[in-house]
């Protein structure tokens, strides 16, 4: 069974376009930056719309529900063969305010011991050309559609 994830790409206008990406949490991700930071996602639980499922991985991962309307931008394949459908909304959020759920990791390996994590460590606001640099490049297509939808091709 393929892994599918739906996500919310945050945009703002001014003075140019940015994304909020957040980094993810936990030990294997601790010394990665450029290339590990992406857009909050997670898993769609069985009979969930993709909307509904980004919206609960957004309030899940940053702390931030929305009501706002959402700009689809379609499906794409992670190098790591799960797909991830995602959504654009135009929202300010303050990075300051992050707070994510946790998960539980048995750390260190084999130890024994069970040590929790945030799903997210840290959310930042990047201009696309930063984005690009510092998020996984399996989700660089979210970037060019966003352009496309906001007519900045």
């Amino acid at each position: 069974m393929v892994a599918r994830s739906a996500g919310m790409l945050l945009y703002r206008l001014a003075p140019e376009i940015e994304v909020l990406l957040v980094h993810p949490g936990g030990p294997y991700w601790r010394r990665k930056d450029r290339g590990a930071w992406q857009i909050p996602k997670g898993a769609i639980h069985p009979g969930e719309q993709h909307d509904v499922a980004a919206r609960r991985e957004l309030a899940e991962e940053i702390g931030l529900e929305l009501a706002e309307e959402l700009v689809p931008l379609g499906e794409i394949r992670q190098a790591g063969g799960k797909y991830v459908t995602a959504f654009a909304v135009e929202h300010d959020f303050d990075p300051a305010t992050l707070a994510s759920n946790a998960f539980e990791l048995e750390w260190p390996p084999k130890s024994g011991k069970m040590a929790a994590f945030p799903e997210v460590d840290a959310a930042r606001w990047m201009n696309i050309p930063e984005a690009r640099q510092m998020m996984l490049e399996s989700q660089h297509p979210l970037l060019d559609r966003l352009l496309e939808a906001l007519g900045k091709t």
